[in-house]
């Protein structure tokens, strides 16, 4: 008789321990959808190495350790993703304080009235930090189309902000000279 077959194996393991694991997650979860997250990470293990399950009983305890290291990791990944969103907040209400002089709505609806090619532009720059030479590589251009590009944006984004009665000057020399062409 030759090995056992894989797929066999898996199917009488899930079938016989499913009900168990799934009142195990449930149990340890607070919603439904992260049981079902849990559950479907621990079978995927299990299938994954459906050879080094033990035989009868101690597959069942087998697969509760599985689980529990999934919910652990999931527990971790919900405290980054809690510390991220705090830091976050955290950073904004820092921004809005340390710029009063700035209206961040006005801002914002003067760069969403852009075109999207020009918003992606201006924040490849601006938010990811990119140069030219990387923003070239993410547009599939040249280095010269970029800054080309870059110069219309930042003047058609100058023009937005100025229509939209933003003293230019909070910007520096550059915003004014771009919005009266000197740039």
């Amino acid at each position: 008789m030759g090995p056992p077959d894989p797929r066999r194996r898996f199917e009488e393991i899930y079938v016989a321990h499913y009900a168990d694991l799934l009142g195990y997650v449930r149990r340890r979860t607070q919603s439904p959808d992260d049981a079902a997250d849990a559950l479907s990470e621990t079978f995927t293990t299990a299938w994954r190495r459906v050879g080094d399950i033990p035989e009868g009983e101690q597959a069942r305890l087998w697969l509760y350790g599985v689980a529990r290291h999934v919910l652990a990791n999931q527990r971790r990944g919900e405290l980054r993703r809690t510390a991220l969103a705090t830091r976050l907040r955290d950073e904004l209400a820092t921004w809005e304080q340390d710029e009063p002089h700035r209206d961040v709505g006005a801002i914002r609806e003067a760069f969403q009235r852009l075109g999207p090619d020009d918003r992606e532009l201006l924040s490849l720059v601006s938010w990811e930090g990119l140069d030219t030479m990387q923003i070239a590589t993410v547009l599939g251009c040249s280095r010269g189309a970029v800054r080309l590009r870059l110069h219309r944006a930042r003047k058609r984004l100058a023009r937005e902000l100025d229509a939209a009665d933003l003293d230019l000057v909070v910007y520096g020399p550059r915003a004014v000279a771009l919005l009266k062409g000197q740039s």
